[in-house]
């Protein structure tokens, strides 16, 4: 079963067949009156019947005549006319042949004149995109150039970060040197305090120590004996007080210490204050109490005020000094 054909599918290919037939006849009535040669003129056509009369009046022959050129005139009106009739034709099918390379110059010019408006447009559009990759080739570039530097800027940061750090660093060492150096430049200032204020109590005890003397060497003998005594005794005191608070600063008190509890012992030195010995003469009962009490004396060390005394002073003070050691106190 056949589908049924739109109008303009059926029109179609008649319409193709009558235009082909319609252009093969002009060209050949172009070409035909083309090729025909020129015609001589015209010539009058004379039909003439020619009758054998017996006999003939005038009047008659006159008449025929006559009739004859009326039918001449007739003839040559009549050829005339089919002529113009003729070239008529001929010059209709030449317009129309003209008309119809017009329309076809025409077709051909408006189909090129279409062809280079597609192509222009063409050319158009293959710019337009060429204009639009470049313009997203140059974004690329600026977004890869942004991209560049902003990494750059963020290292140049970075190192300004870094530098300010190390300057920082740098800064606080230079600041924990310098605090070291006041340190210990305010240490020496105190220590040459110190050693100055030594130097000026151990300058003070000597000139004492000579006037003590001088006193002694100028009165009798029994008046500078007991000036002796007494001022030993005095010196003595305050070195026995000494003793006692160095002695307790290094003792560290066992666990077994008892209130009640006492040891007894005895402290050999130089003249120089150095602590040569330390030994229990008279036990606590708690050898661990006894051996803290020794420990501590030893771990005095020396006592360089002990060199304030005259030699006989020491020795018969300090050569061998007794202490006896309490958990509560401690007591010489």
């Amino acid at each position: 079963m056949q589908q049924d054909r739109s109008p303009s599918e059926s029109y179609f290919w008649p319409t193709i067949l009558a235009v082909g037939l319609h252009l093969v006849i002009f060209a050949m009535l172009f070409v035909s009156f083309a090729m025909t040669p020129e015609l001589p003129p015209s010539k009058p056509i004379v039909q003439a019947t020619l009758y054998q009369l017996k006999s003939q009046s005038q009047a008659t022959t006159q008449t025929n005549q006559k009739i004859a050129g009326e039918a001449k005139k007739t003839a040559a009106k009549q050829f005339e006319t089919e002529q113009l009739e003729q070239r008529k034709v001929e010059q209709q099918k030449i317009a129309e042949a003209k008309a119809a390379e017009q329309k076809k110059a025409e077709a051909a010019r408006k189909a090129e004149a279409q062809k280079a408006a597609e192509q222009k447009a063409a050319e158009a559009k293959k710019a337009e995109e060429a204009k639009k990759a470049e313009q997203r080739k140059q974004a690329d570039i600026a977004k890869k150039k942004a991209e560049e530097a902003a990494k750059q800027k963020a290292a140049e940061e970075a190192k300004k970060k870094a530098a300010e750090e190390a300057a920082r660093k740098k800064a606080a060492e230079e600041a924990k040197k310098k605090a070291a150096a006041e340190a210990a430049k305010k240490k020496a200032a105190e220590d040459a305090k110190k050693k100055a204020a030594a130097e000026a109590a151990r300058k003070a005890a000597e000139d004492k120590k000579a006037q003590a003397l001088a006193e002694l060497l100028s009165d009798t003998t029994e008046r500078q004996q007991a000036l002796a005594d007494t001022q030993g005794d005095q010196v003595a005191g305050s070195l026995d007080d000494l003793i006692i608070s160095l002695v307790s600063q290094q003792w560290r008190r066992p666990p077994s210490a008892r209130n009640g509890m006492s040891v007894e012992v005895t402290i050999q030195m130089l003249p120089d204050g150095t602590i040569t010995n330390a030994s229990v003469t008279r036990s606590s009962g708690d050898s661990a109490f006894d051996s803290s009490a020794v420990a501590a004396v030893r771990n005095v060390g020396r006592i360089p005020e002990m060199q304030e005394l005259d030699r006989a002073t020491f020795d018969r003070m300090y050569r061998q000094r007794r202490m006896i050691f309490k958990p509560e106190d401690l007591d010489l």
